[in-house]
């Protein structure tokens, strides 16, 4: 049974700063929804929300996992990840010291990942096969394109539902966005997941959207029904497409 999330009204920011101002979208089931934006409007932020990392000063975050209703705000990040929600973090977060497959394993941790550890290292393993060529070598040493593999396949140990991939293509090589952005969308098909993916590069982004969004300064100042709708806007013509 397919997941998703509904975010209504969403108000977040830390301490006296502001970040997010009455932010509402939604992912629907088996679809990929991106969210795009340049950095420091809020994209991170929201993801943020969504793992229970911050926690929204209005507003309600509402995921669909196997038919059950679970309301996100006031959840640990441990519960929200226990339902079946992973995040590729902003700059991979790896544990450098560790090998890839001490990584891997460490996404294993909740209970219903554990069941299956074995079957989705040998999936990680032949979806990314330089990391099982590698997975004796310590995860700091590795370039950046492989650590962000690592990262993705680290997320999809855990078996969630929904995954949450927060700006993929930060430091990497132009070749490499591309390879690390149809990956992405290779991994939604072949596990239907439900994919929030927060990106500054829309020509990359839109590539692989259903759906998306437009973030600018903690607002959403436009909503594509479609990938047509984000590529004929003239907001995102102008001033992101540079068109």
């Amino acid at each position: 049974m397919a997941s998703s999330i509904a975010i209504n009204g969403v108000h977040a920011g830390y301490g006296a700063v502001r970040v997010l101002e009455d932010v509402s979208l939604d992912v629907r089931p088996s679809e990929t929804a991106v969210l795009l934006g340049t950095n420091g409007n809020g994209k991170s932020t929201l993801m943020r929300c969504i793992m229970g990392m911050v926690r929204p000063s209005a507003g309600t975050i509402v995921a669909q996992i196997d038919g059950a209703s679970h309301d996100l705000v006031g959840r640990s990040s441990e519960e929200i990840v226990d339902l079946g929600i992973a995040l590729v973090p902003e700059g991979r977060r790896l544990f450098p010291k560790l090998t890839v497959e001490e990584n891997l394993l460490l996404g294993a941790f909740r209970a219903t990942a554990r069941t299956e550890k074995a079957r989705n290292l040998d999936f990680c393993y032949d979806m990314f096969e330089r990391l099982k060529e590698r997975r004796h070598q310590l995860a700091g040493s590795m370039s950046g394109g492989e650590q962000q593999m690592l990262a993705l396949a680290r997320a999809l140990m855990s078996a969630p539902r929904i995954l949450l991939v927060d700006e993929p293509s930060v430091g990497l090589a132009p070749i490499l966005v591309s390879r690390t952005i149809d990956t992405i969308k290779t991994l939604q098909k072949t596990y239907n997941l439900t994919v929030l993916m927060a990106e500054q590069n829309f020509n990359q982004a839109i590539r692989i959207a259903d759906r998306g969004y437009v973030i600018v300064h903690g607002k959403i100042a436009f909503e594509g029904k479609s990938a047509d709708d984000l590529n004929n806007n003239e907001l995102i013509r102008k001033f992101y497409l540079g068109l």
